[in-house]
């Protein structure tokens, strides 16, 4: 309301209520002021209602879409096969150490092998 003000001087204001003064009379003038007033009052209730429905439907958004739930879910929903991903290498890991069989004494003769193999046949 003061932003509409701003362009006016005092001057213009007085001739502003001259005019009025001329126009509507000096008896109707507290009427119209009166049902002025209560327009600009209906207009800022009007005003505040709708800022209000407007917070309370953005609340009722925020609770239905629950960002820290689907964050969590999400999480849990990457982290989870990672984790068993992760236990299937160290099984694996753990598996092929006790797969390693310790190192056997060298054959010094080969050809007593060969030979040894050949007359179990």
């Amino acid at each position: 309301m003061i932003l509409i003000f701003n362009d006016i001087a005092g001057s213009e204001i007085l001739l502003i209520l001259v005019f009025v003064l001329i126009f509507f009379g000096s008896k109707s003038i507290p009427t119209l002021a009166r049902t002025f007033g209560r327009t600009i009052r209906q207009i800022k209730d009007a005003s505040a209602d709708i800022q209000s429905e407007i917070k309370k439907s953005g609340m009722d958004i925020k609770k239905d879409l629950n960002l820290k739930g689907i964050i969590e879910e999400t999480a849990n929903d990457i982290q989870k096969p990672l984790d068993q991903m992760a236990v299937d290498i160290d099984s694996a890991m753990k598996y092929e150490q006790k797969r390693v069989v310790p190192n056997l004494p060298k054959i010094e003769n080969k050809k007593e092998e060969s030979t040894d193999i050949k007359s179990e046949d």
